[in-house]
C-alpha cells in the first residue's frame, strides 16, 4: 500500500514542464486575455440565466446570488493568479496540480476540468446553433429538423449548424492563436457593447414595484428546489456558478502569455471584475423591466423584455451579436481545452502523440478535441449534463485553492517566486477552498451522481493506461534500472583497482 501511495503521489519537476512548454509561442497579452475571459465568462449565460434564474428561485435577489457567486469565483481567482504567475504551464490546474501534490491527483484535476471543455463547448454550440436558426426563421431560412436538432430530439438526426460552428472555430485555431486572439478581442467589444445597449435601453423600461418584494418569500417549487428566502439564493449560486468559471481558459494557456508573472494575473482578475459588473447589471435591469414570474421557462429573456417594451429592433441586433458573440466562447474552451489534452498527452497519461506539436501548435489535441465536441453537441442531448460543468470544475478549484498552502513551501526553492501572490495568506487559500465547496454542495444530485460516473471512467483510463505510460513512470523505471546496474559497476571498479 505504501508503495501504491509513493507511486500515486510522485512529482513533476518544474523545471521539466517549463522546458516541455517552451516550444510553444509566447505572444498572448493582458488585453488578449481579458478578451479571452471576457469573452468565455461573458457567454449565452448572460443573455439567459438572470431571467431562469430569478424566474426559478431568487426573484429580485438573483443579484445577490450572481455577487456571491462572484466572490466565491474571485476567491479562487487569487489562487489562480498566483500559481499561474509561479507556473505558466500548459494544462492550469492539472500541471499545477501534478507539481504540486502528485501525478494521481494532477490527473484527477485535470479530468474534471476536461468535462468542462467537451461539454461545455457542445453547449454554446448547440445554443449558438439554436440561436442562429431563431434569427433566420423569420426570413424564411429553414433547417430540416433533421439536420436542426440532436439525435431522437424532436425529430433531429444531427444538429448540423452546431457541427459546421465548433469545426470553424477549430480550423481558425489550428492557424496560429494569434490569429485567433484578434478575431477574439474585435467578437468580444461588439458582444460588450450590446450588453451595455441593453442595460442603457432596458433601463428606460424599469418599474420599480417589480423589485418588492426584493427577497420574496421561501417555498418549496414543485420539483423540490428551493424559490425565496436565503434557500433561494443560495440554490441560485450553484446555478450561476457555471457562467464565472471560464478564467480558468486563460489560466490554460499561460505558457503562451508574454510576461506571463504580470499578465496571467490582470487577465484573470480584470475579466472576472468586468464580468460580474456586467451580470449584476444586467440581472438589475432584467428584473426591474418585468415581475420575474414572466421569466419561468423563457429560453431568451433578454430579447423578449426588449420586445414586450416596446423595442425589436434593438432585441434583434443585441440577439444577432449576441450569436456572433458566443464564437468567443467557443474560441476560449476550444483553446483551453485544447492545451489541457496536449498536457495529458505531453505527459504520457494519454497517447503521446497528443503532447507533439505542429507548427509550435497542439493541432492534434485540438483535433481530438474537436470531435468529440461535435459528437456530443451535434448527436447526443445533454442538456442534462450541464451542471456536471460546474460539479467538476468547482472539484479542479479545491485543489487548486489547497495547492497556495504547498507552493508557499516551494517559492524560491524549485519555483521562481511569482511577482503576484494572494493576499490574506494563509486565511484567503481556506476560505477560497470552503467557498468552492459551499457551491458543488448545493449542486444537485444528478449532477454529483453524473461526476461520480465521469470520475470512475477517469480512474479507470489512469491505472489502466497512464499509470504505466506516463513519463514519470518512465523516469521512474530507469532510475530503478540504474540504481540496480550501480553495485555491479562499483564491484567491477574496485577489481579493476585489486588487479
Amino acid at each position: 500500500m505504501q508503495r501504491l501511495l509513493k507511486r500515486l503521489t510522485l512529482k513533476e519537476d518544474p523545471s521539466i514542464y517549463e522546458d516541455k512548454d517552451s516550444h510553444l509561442a509566447r505572444v498572448l497579452t493582458v488585453k488578449d486575455f481579458l478578451a479571452l475571459g471576457v469573452g468565455t465568462i461573458v457567454s449565452t449565460s448572460i443573455f439567459t440565466l438572470p431571467g431562469v434564474v430569478a424566474a426559478n428561485h431568487a426573484g429580485p435577489a438573483v443579484v445577490f446570488s450572481f455577487i456571491v457567486a462572484a466572490i466565491v469565483a474571485g476567491l479562487v481567482a487569487f489562487a489562480y493568479a498566483e500559481m499561474a504567475a509561479a507556473m505558466p504551464f500548459a494544462g492550469s490546474a492539472y500541471s499545477w496540480i501534478n507539481v504540486m501534490f502528485g501525478e494521481f491527483f494532477g490527473w484527477i484535476a485535470g479530468w474534471a476540468l476536461l468535462a468542462e471543455y467537451f461539454i461545455a463547448l457542445a453547449f454554446v454550440g448547440s445554443g449558438l446553433s439554436a440561436n442562429l436558426r431563431g434569427l433566420l426563421s423569420p426570413l424564411g431560412l429553414t433547417l430540416p429538423k433533421a439536420l436542426s436538432n440532436t439525435f431522437g430530439t424532436n425529430g433531429g438526426v444531427v444538429d448540423l449548424i452546431a457541427v459546421l460552428v465548433i469545426a470553424l472555430v477549430s480550423l481558425l485555431l489550428s492557424r496560429g492563436i494569434s490569429k485567433a486572439s484578434r478575431v477574439e478581442n474585435i467578437l468580444v467589444v461588439l458582444k460588450v457593447l450590446a450588453v451595455l445597449t441593453f442595460i442603457v435601453v432596458g433601463a428606460t423600461a424599469i418599474h420599480l414595484q417589480n423589485y418588492v418584494p426584493f427577497i420574496p418569500k421561501y417555498h418549496l417549487n414543485a420539483d423540490g428546489s428551493a424559490f425565496g428566502g436565503w434557500q433561494g439564493i443560495y440554490a441560485g449560486v450553484s446555478m450561476i456558478f457555471l457562467a464565472y468559471i471560464g478564467f480558468d481558459s486563460i489560466a490554460a494557456n499561460s505558457a503562451e502569455a508574454k510576461n506571463p508573472g504580470k499578465t496571467m494575473p490582470r487577465g484573470i482578475l480584470g475579466s472576472l471584475v468586468i464580468a460580474v459588473i456586467l451580470f449584476v447589471a444586467v440581472a438589475l435591469v432584467l428584473v426591474g423591466m418585468f415581475k420575474y414570474s414572466a421569466y419561468a421557462n423563457n429560453a431568451e429573456p433578454v430579447g423578449w423584455a426588449l420586445r414586450q417594451a416596446g423595442h425589436p429592433i434593438v432585441a434583434s441586433v443585441i440577439q444577432a451579436i449576441a450569436v456572433l458573440g458566443m464564437f468567443t466562447a467557443l474560441i476560449g474552451m476550444t483553446l483551453a481545452g485544447s492545451r489541457l489534452i496536449y498536457s495529458f498527452g505531453r505527459d504520457g497519461m494519454l497517447p503521446k502523440w497528443l503532447g507533439k506539436l505542429h507548427h509550435n501548435q497542439p493541432n492534434n489535441a485540438l483535433l481530438v478535441l474537436t470531435i468529440v465536441a461535435i459528437i456530443i453537441g451535434a448527436f447526443c442531448p445533454f442538456a442534462f449534463l450541464a451542471q456536471l460543468i460546474s460539479a467538476g470544475t468547482l472539484i479542479a478549484f479545491m485543489f487548486v485553492s489547497l495547492g497556495i498552502y504547498a507552493l508557499r513551501r516551494r517559492e524560491g526553492v524549485d519555483i521562481a517566486v511569482p511577482a503576484f501572490k494572494m493576499p490574506f495568506y494563509p486565511v484567503l487559500p481556506a476560505i477560497a477552498f470552503l467557498g468552492a465547496l459551499f457551491v458543488f454542495m448545493g449542486l444537485d444530485i444528478q449532477a454529483k451522481l453524473y461526476a461520480g460516473v465521469w470520475f470512475l471512467v477517469g480512474l479507470v483510463i489512469y491505472f489502466s493506461y497512464g499509470m504505466r505510460h506516463s513519463y514519470l513512470a518512465e523516469k521512474r523505471q530507469s532510475d530503478t534500472a540504474t540504481n540496480l546496474q550501480s553495485p555491479s559497476k562499483t564491484v567491477n571498479s574496485a577489481t579493476e583497482e585489486r588487479d
